[in-house]
């Protein structure tokens, strides 16, 4: 038996994944309103960001893991066209079926797929590029997921890990302390859930810092890995390219 750590609580990593899937059962219906209010909108920006990084293109296969309510999905669904496909993936039925009614709403029919990164049900080499926003720091062996991701890779192919990351030191104070009071209160009065909100900012303290996941990306089989960081390191992007 080993542990592994829930927020700041070290549980059996056997339960991490029932843990996490409790989270986002909690606040899927609303996930999209905490974002928005949390992150004053700007996640939308760093998404987009992201998306242009990619580089994808008409005719161009994509995996998007954690995809949730699909933001990144329906923005490669645009850029890939008719002849690509976007492969819209979650661990968390709950945050799955929020996101393909909304894809559907839109006009936007793509392969939905409930499954666990830390084991892929697709074949290797298949995608041009593999996306995973805000969803790699909740994974319990985050080694054995990025080194699925490089193996559903075409050589030559991109990984993009969007994530909360390391904050310039100037402003760790104040980023700390909007982290454990504001956002559980605005947790509570948008969704009614304070405690997914206070674990949120405890998974994001636990997640490996920019240099470290940079050197897991490249162990898993990334030859070469730019990072991006944003608003001053609150979040950064890892772009991998598959040796």
């Amino acid at each position: 038996m080993s542990d592994t750590h829930f927020g700041f609580k070290t549980v059996d990593e056997r339960q991490k994944a029932d843990l996490v899937r409790g989270v986002f059962d909690s606040v899927a219906s609303r996930y999209d309103v905490m974002n928005d209010a949390m992150s004053m909108g700007m996640h939308r920006l760093w998404k987009a960001y992201a998306v242009a990084v990619s580089g994808a293109r008409e005719g161009h296969q994509v995996l998007d893991i954690a995809a949730g309510t699909g933001d990144l999905t329906r923005q490669f669904a645009r850029k890939v066209g008719a002849s690509g496909t976007v492969v819209h993936t979650d661990i968390n039925e709950s945050m799955l079926r929020t996101g393909r009614d909304r894809l559907l709403d839109e006009g936007l029919q793509l392969p939905t797929v409930l499954c666990d990164a830390e084991r892929l049900p697709f074949p290797s080499a298949r995608f041009d590029i593999v996306s995973v926003a805000f969803g790699l720091r909740n994974m319990t062996h985050k080694d054995v997921a990025l080194g699925e991701m490089a193996r559903v890779l075409k050589p030559g192919g991109k990984l993009l890990v969007l994530e909360f990351s390391r904050v310039a030191e100037p402003l760790r104070r104040a980023y700390d302390w909007y982290s454990f009071n504001v956002l559980p209160r605005l947790g509570q009065v948008l969704t009614g859930d304070a405690q997914s909100y206070r674990y949120l900012a405890e998974s994001i303290r636990m997640h490996p810092p920019q240099a470290e996941l940079k050197s897991m990306m490249k162990t898993a089989g990334f030859g070469h890995v730019d990072v991006h960081n944003m608003s001053a390191g609150v979040v950064a992007l890892h772009v991998g390219l598959k040796c």
